[in-house]
């Protein structure tokens, strides 16, 4: 019972602090693949939802990411953690500098200042691997 009991309080942490998934889809695109992710309940993920569609080129960063600059305006960042340690299928925003990053691998820096989680990939995270140097679309998903 007590370990049940603790599960369901480190679910409802977790829940609480990265945002229940909202059940909105965003694409990303290239011309010959296509990348979806769902965003999570939170501020972040809103603002970016509400600049779509964007484009921007992603490119590989400590082999465990891909950061795409190009965010017209910053991202709320507003009752987020003070930072997150990113997790394969990721996507977060890196509030220092700006910049959209996707994480195709865990974290080989582990928990960062600035980095806040706003949704997780659903489909086609081999293909965000493979991406390096290339522009992309992101969009609402149709």
């Amino acid at each position: 019972m007590k370990k049940i009991f603790a599960f369901l309080i480190a679910l409802f942490c977790t829940t609480s602090v990265l945002g229940a998934p909202m059940n909105i889809e965003i694409q990303i695109a290239n011309s010959n693949e296509k990348i979806t992710a769902s965003l999570a309940d939170n501020q972040t993920a809103r603002d970016f939802y509400a600049q779509l569609p964007l484009s921007m080129q992603l490119e590989d960063y400590a082999n465990s990411e891909k950061i795409g600059h190009g965010i017209p305006k910053r991202l709320s960042i507003a009752d987020s953690p003070k930072g997150y340690a990113g997790k394969k299928g990721d996507l977060t925003y890196y509030a220092p500098w700006g910049n959209l990053a996707i994480f195709y691998q865990d974290s080989h820096v582990g928990y960062a200042n600035g980095l806040v989680y706003f949704g997780k990939l659903t489909a086609g995270l081999e293909t965000l691997s493979k991406l390096n140097g290339e522009v992309v679309t992101i969009k609402k998903a149709e």
